[in-house]
């Protein structure tokens, strides 16, 4: 990742021959020169080819080199003929490294902190890493833009979980993507307040919340901490080879670790609404909404959060429901109902 190094001033009328036989290739050495090319062949254009030596300051001779050096990094640029004819930078079958301009790595880093601080459905730990690894390479006045936005900007709507700080997020990706041991303050659900040594594995959304599942030194076990409850997290330097995780799959750990000691309950929900727009606006944690015709759906699965929630939830789908089961979320949304008309009709007139 780097800036845009942009458009070199011209400074003498040199020829790009000739400032190539002087030894100086238009005065700018490969690496930049490719780091130039590359970021002009990722505006969605067609470069003729005497544009890029031009802008370059390069003989065509030497772009259709770069173009080469290019491609051998994995750069698909492909070529047209013709007097017309010219470069672009097209989809290839893997994503290659981006060279971004300052505007775009700020809306990029703006974008992922907002995500990423309130856990929403879809925002993923790769986007966590993703922000890490932004965040470690931009330039010092980027990243106080980055904070200046953050801190200037409120969303309309965030997810039902906590919000998280984005620099808690990112430096725990880090600390689990470079294998070193992570120190926190940590608050249990109980409020015990504690200091914990981990060698941090993955973190893992739920929709609602985040969760960091690490390897914990003091307990000599494994452990899953809520990122909502952690404070002060720093990477200590210390390496630590990566250990086993007794699922296999930290996902399912969570899961696990959820259902442990929690009762959990079968639900049965048939709603009037197609199946993915139910599916747009539940958490996934609940499940898949099966289609029953183009215009109705069912959703069974097993869940342990508080029907009380699960109730609201449902209600704010906007779509009218019947809840088949289980008794509880029954009793819980007619009192939900109860209470919603006693509300609108207490205070009419």
């Amino acid at each position: 990742m780097t800036s845009n190094p942009g458009t070199p001033p011209r400074t003498t009328r040199t020829s790009p021959a000739a400032s190539e036989r002087s030894g100086g290739s238009g005065g700018t050495d490969t690496p930049a020169r490719l780091l130039q090319l590359l970021s002009l062949l990722q505006t969605p254009r067609e470069w003729p080819g005497g544009e890029l030596s031009d802008r370059l300051g390069v003989s065509r001779r030497t772009v259709r080199r770069d173009i080469d050096r290019l491609r051998d990094l994995g750069y698909p640029v492909q070529a047209s003929q013709g007097a017309s004819g010219g470069y672009r930078l097209v989809a290839g079958k893997a994503m290659p490294p981006l060279v971004l301009d300052d505007e775009e790595a700020v809306a990029i880093a703006v974008g992922l902190r907002a995500g990423a601080g309130h856990a929403v459905e879809g925002v993923e730990e790769a986007s966590v890493r993703a922000l890490a690894k932004l965040e470690q390479v931009l330039p010092s006045r980027l990243r106080h833009r980055v904070q200046t936005l953050q801190i200037a900007t409120t969303p309309l709507t965030s997810g039902d979980g906590a919000s998280i700080a984005p620099e808690t997020l990112t430096v725990m990706a880090s600390a689990a993507a470079g294998q070193e041991r992570l120190r926190f303050a940590y608050r249990s659900g109980d409020g015990t307040e504690s200091r914990r040594l981990t060698e941090p594995h993955r973190l893992v959304s739920t929709g609602r919340r985040w969760y960091l599942v690490a390897y914990d030194i003091d307990r000599d076990d494994w452990r899953t901490f809520r990122v909502d409850r952690v404070s002060s997290p720093f990477a200590t330097g210390a390496r630590f080879v990566p250990r086993e995780l007794p699922t296999g799959d930290a996902a399912e750990y969570i899961r696990r670790s959820m259902w442990r000691g929690q009762e959990s309950y079968e639900i049965d929900v048939t709603f009037e609404a197609p199946a993915e727009s139910i599916a747009a606006r539940l958490p996934g944690a609940l499940g898949t909404p099966e289609p029953l015709t183009s215009s109705t759906c069912r959703l069974r699965s097993t869940v342990t959060d508080a029907v009380d929630w699960l109730a609201v939830r449902l209600a704010m789908t906007g779509h009218d429901f019947v809840a088949h089961g289980p008794p509880e979320l029954v009793a819980s949304l007619h009192t939900l109902g109860t209470r919603l008309t006693r509300a609108s009709t207490s205070g009419a007139v």
